[in-house]
């Protein structure tokens, strides 16, 4: 007796532990791929935001991934991040409010964040701009503040190892342990008449 629910309890337990390795395996591989391989096959960059000022449209935690796209192509209401000043690293992410040509002739734009009453103070020049937001990810800029440079290729390498060494042992145990063809008894075939 006590062997028969052994068994019940693996049958039921089983699926629900590679449901929840399957789930993980497919959110950490969403989360390495939108964080690291999309930016890195396309140039862009990734960010973290650190404050409210864009709530509620990108929260505080969130990753943004920007592309350069040129100042030509920026308009009124897209979204930008660029430096606060063209000698430091330091970004910011916030809406174009307003465009004006600058005394150089070129396109400076004026910008303010969603959660801001007014427009930022300074005009923002095109050397400053790093570019348009592509897409942001709630909570994954979160992960990247905790982590330095170098820990975040460690934990990407790892995640990465541990998806292909996930599929791999599920390619491996599928083809050692084919699941049985269920045959499916053909239903007689009559002839009916309606009315």
């Amino acid at each position: 007796m006590a062997g028969l629910l052994l068994r019940g309890a693996r049958r039921l337990v089983h699926p629900l532990v590679t449901g929840v390795a399957l789930l993980v395996t497919l959110l950490a591989g969403s989360a390495l791929v939108l964080a690291v391989g999309l930016p890195a096959v396309s140039g862009a960059v990734p960010y973290a935001v650190v404050t409210g000022s864009m709530t509620p449209t990108i929260a505080p935690g969130a990753l943004v991934v920007v592309r350069d796209v040129g100042t030509g192509s920026i308009g009124v209401g897209d979204v930008i991040t660029y430096q606060v000043a063209s000698d430091r690293p330091d970004v910011v992410t916030h809406r174009v409010v307003a465009q004006t040509v600058g005394p150089d002739g070129r396109t400076w734009l004026r910008t303010q964040g969603d959660a801001n009453p007014v427009p930022d103070a300074a005009w923002v020049r095109p050397e400053q701009v790093r570019g348009k937001v592509w897409y942001s990810v709630p909570l994954l800029g979160r992960l990247s503040l905790l982590l330095d440079h170098q820990q975040r290729r460690l934990a990407a390498l790892g995640a990465a190892t541990w998806l292909f060494g996930y599929a791999a042992v599920t390619l491996v145990r599928a083809w050692r342990h084919p699941r049985p063809r269920r045959r499916t008894a053909a239903l007689p075939v009559g002839l009916h008449r309606a009315g």
